[in-house]
């Protein structure tokens, strides 16, 4: 399609944003003089070397989403991570050389971290991942900070991206957009109301969560690992940190639960994790004009979500 963002355009797109970073930090105090970029995808993540920081510009955005429901999100990133980080929680954590808040620049929103050095020799290793995920939990079971249920959900997004979605059968064919709306229909009451949720699932606990998957964004520095990219924090069940993955991770998670003496995932609730996870994944072809790449890495996604039972399994 037509509407497909260039690669000409994407490249503008992520010298804006790195153009973007470099002035906001010249206008904090930095010394910006050879930045690089470390990865292009919904952010782009620029070192403003030889400074110690890390800018972060989101630039793959839903329609739904504003300039201040994204200054929020990311003021609240920052928040845990700097709160975690007094806690002694090994975390990635704003720049102490800046203001902790989010900054407006040239249409962007930007963020500022400490720069740590990557281990390259080590390869992601997500069961891991998925055992110290569960000492990621146990620490922000205190985090004071006030939190919506399932804000990550994003539903006004999900239902705007099945609108969508109906309208391109070249993203989505539409018999799997019927059967996403029909899904969307069983789901959304149990993402939109905590006491639907708690209805459906009583004595299940809620704390905050990372919101994103925590054992594919565990830095592995050279200093060691390092939790990361909190931009998605949410109150909900701790299985929403879980969704979608093997029973292999779901093992080591309850192997690190009981070492930190906190529940095992509930399987109930992980099905509805999964569930709404999936729809999420699906939904974000809605980005594809912005990102063209998801195309690729979505359709497997669709292709395992024909084969499973509808819903997943939760029952309405």
């Amino acid at each position: 399609m037509t509407d497909f963002a260039t690669p000409e355009q994407l490249a503008r797109r992520t010298a804006s944003a790195v153009d973007a970073a470099v002035g906001a930090g010249r206008d904090l105090g930095l010394t910006v003089t050879g930045p690089r970029v470390l990865h292009d995808l919904f952010s782009v993540v620029v070192h403003l070397a030889p400074s110690p920081v890390v800018a972060r510009v989101p630039v793959v955005l839903p329609p739904t989403e504003t300039p201040q429901t994204l200054a929020r999100r990311q003021q609240a990133e920052l928040d845990v991570a700097h709160w975690l980080d007094t806690q002694g929680t090994p975390v990635i954590p704003p720049s102490p050389l800046v203001p902790r808040r989010p900054v407006a620049r040239d249409g962007f929103s930007v963020t500022f971290w400490q720069y740590v050095e990557e281990d390259r020799d080590r390869a992601p290793d997500y069961v891991a991942n998925a055992h110290r995920t569960a000492a990621l939990h146990a620490a922000l079971r205190d985090y004071p900070g006030e939190l919506s249920f399932l804000s990550t959900a994003d539903p006004d997004n999900t239902s705007a991206s099945l609108t969508f979605l109906a309208s391109r059968p070249d993203l989505l064919a539409p018999d799997d957009v019927d059967r996403a709306r029909r899904e969307w229909q069983l789901l959304e009451p149990l993402v939109r109301s905590r006491a639907a949720f708690e209805a459906a699932f009583p004595g299940i606990g809620l704390q905050p969560v990372h919101g994103d998957s925590p054992p594919a964004n565990i830095f592995h520095s050279t200093a060691g690992d390092l939790y990361a990219d909190f931009e998605l924090l949410t109150l909900g069940p701790v299985e929403w940190d879980l969704a979608t993955l093997a029973p292999e991770h779901i093992e080591a998670y309850d192997r690190g639960a009981a070492e930190q003496g906190i529940r095992p995932l509930d399987e109930g609730v992980l099905r509805f994790a999964d569930a709404v996870g999936r729809l999420r994944g699906i939904t974000a072809l809605a980005l594809a004009p912005q990102l063209p790449v998801l195309v690729e890495y979505l359709t497997p996604l669709v292709e395992v979500w024909r084969e499973l039972p509808f819903a997943g399994g939760v029952e309405g």
